[in-house]
């Protein structure tokens, strides 16, 4: 845990070869861990009959594993009081500690809209709303790496990502209903996609500061086990009825996959930047997703051609959005006469 943690271990990327061998591979590992995450959440959701309650413990044993690494690791109880100190000092805003909300908001737009939309047009929604805020995050710097252009190939890499994921759910979607009809839910889950890489920027620049994704990690947990506990308590008072929970451990391990996301995004972005982990972590979820239908079925998984070439498009846009803009200016010279 403090090899994967620890800022000494934090891979150094001094060339855009460097960020494609050693943060890419990184951040699309990080992204494995969705589907899976959500595989192992939607199956307490179903026997909890309860899927926010299923949210709940998701983020509830996240925050019980962050604070058991800030006791246990140096570095993570040095970088909680600097983190403390230094919100105390103002050079870290209050409302970055907010951030959690987005995370108990993500889970919201989930439990709720996810099955009157479908999953693979929530998918797309998400996605579009990640890929596009990523390109605004990076441009007006508020991820730790600072201000990064909005680059034609930049552009090009998030219409190549959106196209790709398109075509990897289009097996799904042909069976969906009418788009028109579900603009609302779609806009509110776009909103969640949206706001999700605010929340990696923001992650991401906690974690700069006091040299650590450990702390910052915690409050973002802490802060929504809060929130999605008040939410679950409405619904108990409003409907009433708690239901048996299941005994197999195994369901309970939804917010450790949870941890490893966020923090690896939280060291990541400083290196690679919002879009390209975003775009990295896409290319993850879509790979997970082919393996799990592939390996873990479950009833009406089915793996189609068209998501494997998505896949392989994914990873294509990511390579186009991680070259430096010399190659398309060299390009762009052997084209002139």
């Amino acid at each position: 845990m403090a090899s994967a943690v620890g800022t000494e271990a934090s891979p150094q990327f001094g060339s855009a070869a460097r960020v494609l061998v050693m943060g890419v591979p990184l951040a699309v590992a990080a992204g494995l861990t969705l589907p899976l995450q959500a595989r192992i959440n939607g199956e307490l959701g179903h026997r909890l009959q309860d899927p926010l309650l299923a949210g709940l413990f998701s983020f509830g044993g996240a925050a019980l594993v962050m604070a058991a690494a800030t006791l246990l690791i140096p570095s993570g109880r040095t970088a909680f009081v600097k983190l403390l100190a230094d919100t105390r000092k103002r050079s870290i805003p209050w409302y970055f500690h907010a951030a959690g909300l987005i995370g108990a908001y993500f889970i919201f737009a989930q439990t709720s809209f996810v099955a009157s939309v479908g999953i693979a047009i929530y998918t797309v929604a998400v996605v579009t709303g990640q890929t596009v805020s990523g390109l605004a995050v990076d441009r007006i710097g508020l991820g730790p790496g600072g201000k990064r252009a909005i680059t034609a190939l930049r552009v090009l890499g998030v219409i190549l990502t959106v196209c790709a994921v398109f075509w990897a759910v289009s097996p799904r979607i042909a069976g969906s209903p009418d788009p028109l009809a579900m603009l609302v839910p779609l806009a509110f889950v776009a909103l969640a996609g949206v706001l999700m890489t605010f929340q990696h920027a923001v992650n991401g620049r906690i974690a700069a500061q006091v040299r650590s994704p450990i702390p910052g990690t915690l409050i973002n947990y802490a802060v929504g086990s809060v929130a999605l506990a008040l939410i679950w308590f409405i619904k108990l008072v409003l409907t009433g009825g708690l239901p048996t929970l299941p005994i197999d451990p195994w369901l309970y391990l939804g917010g450790v996959l949870g941890c490893i996301n966020l923090v690896l995004s939280a060291l990541l972005i400083r290196r690679i930047g919002v879009l390209l982990t975003g775009l990295s972590m896409i290319a993850g979820q879509l790979i997970g997703a082919l393996l799990m239908d592939w390996l873990l079925p479950v009833a009406g998984s089915v793996v189609y051609p068209q998501t494997i070439f998505g896949t392989l498009l994914t990873l294509a846009a990511i390579v186009v959005a991680a070259l430096p803009v010399s190659v398309l200016q060299r390009f762009r010279r052997r084209l002139t006469p």
